[in-house]
């Protein structure tokens, strides 16, 4: 297997591991996602799958930027709801949005735009850091997972360039 299809592979691997490992600390562990980090499941999904399709195609030439744009933009929307996930669970207390609803009952009573406004805002459940590992809350953790896999995305379509186009 060459690079063009070996580092998106990679990054495909990466993004689902952690979207596994999401799940094993929700099953095993008990730790009950918020409607953010449901969200940041759906973009790590969506970067894993970018990178598995462009493992898949193996494109040259332009194509491999486009699915580096199209990893990068799954990560970066990842990224941001994360980063978002961290300052919410930086506020003073004080400054903490009330708790809200559940996501299945918002999604019964609310268009799918509004939903997506309302979990962006965050609420009290999002504020509450259930988990730490070295400091960094599971949310700050996926969003230095999000910018790994932004650059690694950015790496891959460097490193996967033909031939010709090194010997420029």
């Amino acid at each position: 297997m060459n690079q063009t299809r070996l580092l998106p592979l990679l990054g495909g691997v990466a993004a689902l591991s952690a979207l596994g490992f999401a799940y094993v600390m929700q099953y095993a562990f008990g730790l009950e996602p918020c409607p953010m980090c449901i969200f940041q499941r759906v973009a790590m999904l969506a970067a894993g799958i970018a990178f598995l399709l462009w493992a898949a195609i193996g494109p040259v030439g332009a194509g491999r930027w486009v699915m580096a744009a199209l990893s990068t933009t799954a990560a970066g929307i990842g990224a941001f709801i994360a980063g978002r996930h961290v300052w919410l669970q930086s506020l003073p207390e004080d400054q903490i949005p009330a708790c809200g609803p559940t996501l299945d009952y918002l999604m019964d009573i609310m268009p799918a735009w509004e939903v997506i406004q309302t979990i962006l805002r965050g609420d009290g459940n999002c504020a509450k850091i259930d988990a730490s590992f070295l400091g960094l809350s599971i949310p700050a953790w996926t969003l230095v997972g999000f910018a790994a896999l932004m650059l690694w995305a950015i790496m891959a379509a460097l490193a996967t360039r033909p031939t010709t186009e090194l010997q420029r």
